[in-house]
This record gives structure tokens, sequence and C-alpha cells, in this order.
């Protein structure tokens, strides 16, 4: 885990539900600024598909927004640094909004069938692809730049990995093909085999 994200969340009252329920709270103080990826978290977000996003609205709700995309749409740009190109969607903004009065960001990242979560807390900023077309052409595909209307950009604070205890495992499509290909490829001989002698 790195050191400052439970520095980040650890707050009074979750020191004093720690004492409640083990008896003492988590020693937490550190003095680093932030927490910058490794190759590890480089690699596991470069192929992840998914993840969702949590934002605070102005009343305190938190919201979370789940975005999709083919394996490397989230970019590491640098070890500090994540971006990835938004499209048009349901058009109510509600993420969008709220970054414009709290830039707070929790980024949630899953592999379901390795039952792996990588959770990441960041500074996130918004740039309309109008106004900032480069942003566009270096983070969306060639093939859907058209329809991109905003570009995230995210500063790492921290991350922690989680443990996989209670993670269910679930496959993509492409995952349960490439899965029981094997299985196709022998029942296709088999019924050969039987067909040639009838």
């Amino acid at each position: 885990m790195a050191e400052k994200f439970l520095e980040l969340l650890v707050t009074p009252s979750v020191a004093r539900a720690q004492e409640h329920y083990f008896g003492v709270a988590m020693d937490v103080r550190g003095e680093r600024p932030r927490d910058a990826l490794t190759d590890d978290e480089a690699q596991f977000i470069a192929a992840r598909d998914s993840f969702y996003l949590s934002t605070v609205s102005e009343s305190g709700w938190p919201y979370v927004q789940h975005r999709g995309g083919q394996p490397g749409f989230l970019h590491v740009v640098n070890p500090t640094t994540l971006a990835f190109a938004d499209y048009k969607g349901n058009r109510q903004m509600l993420s969008t909004g709220n970054l414009a009065v709290n830039d707070r960001v929790c980024l949630f990242l899953m592999d379901y069938p390795q039952r792996t979560r990588l959770k990441i807390l960041g500074h996130a900023r918004v740039e309309d692809a109008r106004q900032h077309p480069e942003l566009v052409a270096q983070f969306a595909a060639p093939g859907l730049q058209r329809i991109v209307e905003r570009v995230f950009l995210i500063e790492i604070v921290s991350f922690d990995w989680n443990c996989p205890k209670y993670i269910t495992p679930r496959y993509t499509a492409p995952q349960v093909e490439e899965a029981i290909a094997p299985l196709r490829q022998r029942i296709a001989k088999l019924e050969a085999q039987l067909k040639a002698k009838n």
C-alpha cells in the first residue's frame, strides 16, 4: 500500500471506529506529499477496459460513474498523472459539474478474473474538447475523436491495492470465448470423426 492513502483517509472518526472494533487505531502519520505509480500499477491500469469514478456534489452527496473503453483508454501519462477522453453521453454532466467545485476523485479499477482491485485518489480537472483538440488527439482513438466532449486529467495523490477477499470472479464475453475455444475445437474434431465413421 502506498503511504499517503491511509494518511488521507483515516480521519479522527475512522480512527475512533478502528479503536471501537479493534482496540487500536492505525498510526498513519506521514510526510509524503503524494505517491507515484510504479510499473505494476501502470501495467494494471493499461489492461483495464473499465473503471468507476467517484466525485462529491456541492450538497455533499457522493456520485459514482462508470467509464469504459478498449484496454488502455485510461492513459498513464506519467507516474502521477492519468487521462481519459470523455464521450457524448446522457447529458447529465454530474461528474463534470461536481469537479467544478470539488476536484477530489477516487477511481476504482477491477480485474474480476484475477480478483484484484486498485483504488486511486487524486485531483481531477476537465478540459473542453473543443478548446483542446491536441488533448483529444492524444487521448482518444482516431475513430472516436469526433464524439469526444471532454478530457479528464487526474493528478494522483495516492493509491491502494485491496485484498482479493469477497471479489466474485466475472469474465467478459471475449475471455469466455478464449477459455472455451479449445473445447469447441475438440467438439468439432470429435464430430468430424463421428461423421467419417458413418
